[in-house]
């Protein structure tokens, strides 16, 4: 796992995840080296640059071309990038172009979450995995009402990372920010 503090980071671009919302991330979607990965709202690129160390082909999509530039600049830091498409679009429109996805990641939807799943849906393998990352309550709900309406099982964790500071009187544990990890597998 790369480590937060290594990113380059960006006042006006979110990210990266935080590194154990990575891994949970890595493990939930059962990532292989043959497989397609797309990330859609891939901000600084954290999970584009986790998964392009696993997966056969990543291909990230973002609107701020700013964060498409900080996700470059982080996969060459790290000597990574040589199966990684960066896409400086609207996640709706570069989606209908990518056929045969065996992971999406959705972290970022510009309040277009339901028309990205759909085109998602359509585009995703016979044994294709959506996550979705969501801080949000509403955007939650949305997620879990979308993929229930597409015939999906989706299963839900909130996750609340603490990290620990040592303190002269004791230890204070530092929440960093919830969020949820919204998971289906295609039936």
């Amino acid at each position: 796992m790369l480590d937060d503090k290594d990113f380059i980071k960006s006042c006006d671009v979110p990210g990266p995840t935080k590194e154990a919302i990575r891994a949970i991330i890595l493990y939930k979607s059962e990532v292989t080296s043959k497989d397609k990965v797309v990330d859609c709202g891939c901000g600084t690129g954290g999970i584009t640059c986790e998964f392009s160390q696993r997966a056969g082909e990543v291909i990230s999509i973002d609107t701020d071309p700013e964060a498409i530039d900080v996700t470059s600049k982080n996969l060459k830091k790290f000597g990574l990038g040589d199966n990684v498409t960066l896409i400086n679009d609207n996640g709706s429109k570069a989606l209908k172009n990518i056929k045969d996805i065996d992971i999406a990641i959705v972290g970022g939807s510009g309040r277009q979450l339901e028309n990205i799943l759909d085109i998602i849906n359509e585009n995703l393998n016979s044994k294709g995995r959506i996550i979705i990352t969501a801080i949000l309550v509403d955007t939650k709900v949305e997620a879990i009402n979308k993929l229930k309406d597409l015939g999906y099982n989706p299963k839900i964790m909130e996750v609340n990372v603490s990290n620990g500071r040592v303190l002269d009187r004791g230890v204070l544990m530092i929440s960093e920010n919830p969020i949820a990890i919204i998971t289906a597998k295609k039936r």
